[in-house]
């Protein structure tokens, strides 16, 4: 089994009505807890709209999800024969579902479940915000040397140069015949030096 850390998107219920009040407890919450490195982001997501309003034109802004609050926060990606489980620090879980005015995570039972990567571009889109892909932390980053454990180019020496996220591979420079080669090779193939 393997474990990592990573930054998903995740969905809490609440009162309607309630969403932004929740919002401002819970930065108040993480601020104070200083957890705001684990809930890095609170939204309650709302679109732009522009109403006549006796002859005049006037923004308003109309929630997308009444009901909802999105979190993105630090959660631990464990993959196994099973698939990929997500899981959230159990106090901060605690935090967030005792705030005032929230029912609940949106997921089975008591575990929450991460939103979909195309749901929340989705969502990001309607309301005008760019969100980046989900970074997973290998251990590694571009321009670290690495050891290429299996393979054709086992016991190979070389320093990354791309890190592919999405397809979790790696393109490592290795020297061949005198000349700096790439080669791409899975995430868990290679052991930092």
């Amino acid at each position: 089994m393997s474990t990592v850390n990573v930054r998903r998107w995740f969905m809490i219920h609440t009162y309607s009505g309630y969403e932004k009040k929740v919002k401002t407890d819970l930065d108040q919450k993480m601020e104070t807890l200083g957890l705001k490195e684990v809930v890095t982001n609170i939204l309650v997501p709302e679109e732009e709209l522009t109403e006549t309003v006796r002859g005049k034109e006037k923004k308003v802004y109309r929630k997308l999800f009444p009901g909802y609050v999105m979190l993105e926060i630090e959660a631990t990606r464990e993959e196994n024969e099973f698939g990929i489980n997500y899981k959230v620090n159990p106090d901060v879980w605690y935090i967030i579902r005792n705030t005032n005015g929230v029912t609940g995570f949106v997921g089975v039972g008591s575990d929450p479940v991460p939103m979909e990567e195309d749901e929340v571009q989705n969502i990001f889109n309607i309301i005008g915000i760019k969100v980046p892909k989900e970074i997973i932390d290998f251990g590694f980053v571009e321009g670290d040397y690495v050891k290429i454990l299996n393979g054709a180019f086992a016991d190979h020496e070389g320093q990354i140069a791309e890190i592919d996220y999405e397809h979790s591979k790696v393109k490592v420079m290795v020297e061949m015949f005198g000349r700096m080669t790439p080669v791409e090779v899975e995430v868990d193939s290679v052991l930092k030096v």
